[in-house]
């Protein structure tokens, strides 16, 4: 939306005019003036609002785009075969594992496997 910044403005007197400035006064005269505005950089607005903006990179062509994507894609599949190696290889070795054998533990003397001779009378 085409606007002007007011003579009074902060940023007016700057020399030039930001890219982007969000407005919290406007002035309707004969001419659109915002007041009271403040400079944001483009990028804020994509990463708050990308359903209202997005950011172009230049000197970017599709052609390069498509590869660039390809690479990525690429990248991420061979990540994705490394973890499952990784995780076949720890279940593998969680599998060959001998379970410990536990014993529970009860109160009183422990019963001999042969009862000892008695010696004399």
């Amino acid at each position: 939306m085409p606007c002007h910044l007011h003579p009074t403005s902060a940023l007016f007197g700057l020399g030039n005019s930001p890219d982007y400035v969000v407005y919290h006064e406007l002035m309707m005269t004969t001419k659109e003036y915002m007041h009271c505005v403040t400079a944001v950089d483009g990028r804020w607005l994509a990463e708050l609002g990308p359903m209202f903006f997005s950011v172009k990179e230049t000197g970017k062509s599709n052609r390069d785009k498509r590869k660039e994507a390809a690479v990525h894609l690429q990248r991420m599949e061979e990540e994705m075969k490394q973890a499952e190696q990784k995780m076949a290889e720890e279940k593998k070795i969680k599998e060959q594992e001998v379970p410990v054998k536990q014993e529970i533990a009860t109160p009183g003397l422990s019963t001999p496997k042969r009862t000892p001779h008695k010696l004399g009378l």
